[in-house]
C-alpha cells in the first residue's frame, strides 16, 4: 500500500498533483484549521503530513501520527507553529518553503505601506458611500514617500527586497536593523545600519521582516512607539506577535504615530479590541504571499520536500 501523506488545507494543484503520482492522500477539504483533537484523528497513519502556519504541529500530533511518520512539510517560511523538539526526538524531518515568496511579501509590504500613506482604504469607503461630492483641497491628506526615509527591521531576502523597490521605485533613503550589519547592503542601496531606537526615532516609516523567536516577541511595544516620528507609519507583514497589539492600538488612538499597515496578528485570526475600528491602520488577512506564483510554487516544494524524504533522499529545504 502506498504511504499516506495528510494535506491539513486545500493548497494550489501543483503540489497535490505530485503528491498524488507516489502516495495516496487524506485532504481536509473543510478548509477550516483542525482543533487539537480533530488534528491528531486527521493525521493518524501518515507518513507525511503538510501543514500550514495555523496548524499546531505539537508532540501530540506527531505521536499520534505514529511510527510511519517521516516529514512534516510546512507550507510556509516559517516554521514557529511545529515542535522542532518533538521532530527531532521523534525522527521526523521538518521541512519549510524558504525564498519563493519573496517577492510577493516585499510588494505586500508596500501595497500596504502606500495604502496607509495614501489612506486609500478611507478613500475607497468614502467613494462607495456615495460621500464623493467635489474635489476637496484638504481631502484625505497624507505623507508623501517619496524622498523620506524608510526603516527596515530584519534583512533577510524579503528585507532586502522591499529595500530594493523602495529606493528604485520610492527614492526612499533605507535604514536598517538586524543582528548582523552587512557593508554589500549597505553600499548597494546608501543604507545606513542603526540600533533599534536610533532607527525608530530617525525612520519615516518602518517595515518588519523578522521571525518569531523568543527576542522578537513584543519586539515593538508601548515604549518603542513612543520613540517614533508622530508621521511614521508601521507595516507588519512577520508575524504578529512582534507587536504588543494592545500598545499598537493605543498608539494608533492617541496618534502617537501615523498609520500602520497589519497582515498578521498578534492572535491570528482574532483582533486585538479597538484595532478593526481605528481608521489609520489597514488590515488584512495574512495575504502577503497570496500571489498565484508563489503560492503555486511554495505548493510545489512542499510536495518535492515530501517526495524526496519518503523515497529515502535529503530534503531540499530542512528545518531538522
Amino acid at each position: 500500500m502506498k504511504p499516506l501523506v495528510a494535506i491539513t488545507r486545500p493548497i494550489p494543484e501543483p503540489g497535490v498533483s505530485l503528491l498524488r503520482k507516489h502516495f495516496r492522500l487524506r485532504v481536509n477539504r473543510t478548509n477550516r484549521v483542525l482543533p487539537p483533537a480533530q488534528l491528531k484523528t486527521f493525521v493518524a497513519g501518515a507518513s507525511a503530513i503538510l501543514s500550514v502556519i495555523p496548524d499546531q504541529i505539537t508532540k501530540a500530533v506527531i505521536v499520534a501520527a505514529g511510527e510511519n511518520l517521516k516529514i512534516v512539510a510546512n507550507y510556509a517560511i516559517g516554521f514557529d507553529n511545529i515542535d522542532l523538539v518533538a521532530a527531532k526526538t521523534h525522527n521526523v524531518m521538518v521541512t519549510n518553503t524558504p525564498g519563493l515568496l519573496t517577492e510577493a511579501v516585499a510588494e505586500h509590504t508596500l501595497a500596504l505601506l502606500l495604502a496607509t500613506a495614501r489612506r486609500v482604504v478611507e478613500a475607497d469607503q468614502f467613494t462607495r458611500k456615495g460621500h464623493f461630492r467635489q474635489w476637496e483641497p484638504n481631502g484625505f491628506l497624507g505623507p508623501q514617500l517619496w524622498g523620506k526615509t524608510l526603516g527596515i527591521i530584519g534583512l533577510g531576502r524579503i528585507g532586502t527586497w522591499v529595500a530594493q523597490m523602495a529606493r528604485e521605485g520610492l527614492g526612499m533613503s533605507i535604514m536598517y536593523h538586524d543582528l548582523n550589519r552587512n557593508s554589500e547592503f549597505e553600499m548597494r542601496f546608501a543604507a545606513s545600519y542603526h540600533e533599534l531606537p536610533t532607527l525608530l526615532r530617525l525612520a519615516d516609516a518602518v517595515t518588519i521582516h523578522v521571525p518569531l523567536l523568543p527576542s522578537t516577541r513584543h519586539l515593538l511595544g508601548a515604549p518603542e512607539f513612543k520613540l517614533m516620528k508622530k508621521t511614521a507609519i508601521l507595516v507588519n507583514t512577520s508575524r504578529g506577535p512582534v507587536i504588543d497589539e494592545r500598545a499598537l492600538v493605543q498608539a494608533l488612538r492617541k496618534k502617537e504615530i501615523w498609520a500602520a499597515g497589519l497582515d498578521v496578528f498578534e492572535n491570528e485570526p482574532k483582533l486585538t479590541p479597538g484595532l478593526a475600528k481605528l481608521q489609520n491602520v489597514v488590515l488584512t488577512p495574512h495575504i502577503a504571499s497570496a500571489t498565484h506564483e508563489a503560492r503555486a510554487k511554495m505548493s510545489a516544494t512542499a510536495a518535492a520536500n515530501i517526495v524526496a524524504v519518503l523515497s529515502g533522499k535529503p530534503p531540499l529545504n530542512p528545518v531538522v
